[in-house]
Parts: structure tokens; sequence; C-alpha cells
């Protein structure tokens, strides 16, 4: 039986808010926003700090400041010991809260490398959801975001995303035979849910 939903995203595609839907569907906890939440109360940190790591590899003067801060990459400081908030500590704390989670059960999991963590769990159905840039234009706009800022951030997040799994994953993004299905989120929220649905029934079988 499927009892953890992993939906991987394109920016702009409508994702989270697919993944909201068919977590009340379902009556199942969503971890999206919440994830951020509680990596912040974890950490001790505000929630924009985590957010502004969300699926980001640290920029090269950051890591450049690390070597100082750790002495080397080869020594590293354990997640909790140098008390600065990066990439580095958020993934840890990223594992752990997606691995109780899955533990824990009936749960939908947004991003954040959890296709990469939870890949050999029988129990985890994956999706990916992607639309063309014209789709992902259009629900940013109705969305209330200006024009310029929609196009800077689809032409940055998604490669953003890729070096982000590229760094602490070692794979590609999106690493294809890790989903059951890709979805094109322009045949409409509803059509996707409804196909979702259909395939943890399906791959139940």
């Amino acid at each position: 039986m499927k009892r953890i939903l992993v939906i991987e995203r394109e920016y702009g595609c409508g994702g989270g808010a697919i993944a909201e839907r068919i977590a009340e569907r379902l009556g199942w906890t969503l971890w999206d926003r919440s994830l951020t939440k509680e990596i912040a109360r974890r950490a001790k940190v505000d929630s924009s700090a985590v957010r502004r790591c969300d699926e980001r590899t640290d920029t090269f003067l950051h890591r450049i400041a690390k070597v100082f801060w750790r002495g080397s990459y080869e020594q590293a400081m354990q997640v909790d010991e140098s008390g600065v908030f990066d990439t580095d500590r958020m993934v840890v704390l990223v594992r752990q809260i997606i691995e109780e989670a899955s533990e824990t059960g009936n749960c939908v999991i947004v991003g954040r490398g959890a296709p990469y963590v939870l890949r050999e769990r029988k129990d985890t159905l994956h999706v990916f959801l992607y639309a063309p840039r014209r789709e992902k234009l259009r629900r940013l706009l109705a969305a209330g975001m200006s024009e310029e800022e929609a196009n800077g951030l689809l032409d940055t997040v998604d490669s953003e995303r890729a070096d982000f799994v590229k760094s602490y994953f070692g794979m590609e993004w999106p690493t294809r035979s890790f989903y059951h299905l890709m979805i094109n989120t322009a045949v409409g929220d509803d059509a996707v849910i409804e196909t979702v649905r259909f395939a943890m029934k399906a791959f139940d079988r």
C-alpha cells in the first residue's frame, strides 16, 4: 500500500497547490511550507533563512568562508556545532524530517530532495509535475507576479534545483527513472489530481 506521495515539480507549474489539494482529499499531512517551518524550528533560525537555502546550493563565496569557519571541508564540523545555518545544515535536517515523516506515513512531501531520500521505499509513489513555459508564466501572472519577476524566476529556479540535486545527491534533475509518472499540469489541476489518485491505486496492485 502506498502510504507516502512525493511530488517533485518544475517551478511555476502549480505543484504546491496541487499537492495541497491532494493532501486535503486524502486527509494526509502535507510537508511543504510546514517542512520549512520545522527545519527553522530545529535549527533555531527564522524561516526566511531556510527559504534562502531551499533547494539551492550555497554561493561560492559562502563555501570559501566555510573553509575558515571549519578549517577544511575534510574536517567539517557536525551540523549543530558551527552555529552557522547553510545548505549543508539544511540538507541534514531535511533528511531527518523526511525520514521521520515517512515512518509515520500518510503524507504528501513536496520536493526538497525527497525523491532521492525515499527512492528505496516501496510504499512511496513518486510524481513529477511539469508544464510548458507559457503555462507556468500564466499561473505566475494569475498569482499576481509581474511578468519581469516571473520570467526571471523561471529562468533561474529550476537550474538552482538541478544544481542542488547534483551537489547533494549526485543525480541529474529530474532523474526520470525515479518517478512512477510525470504529468503536464497544462491538462488542468483537477485532471492531475485524479490521475495521481488513480495511480496510487494502480501501483498498489
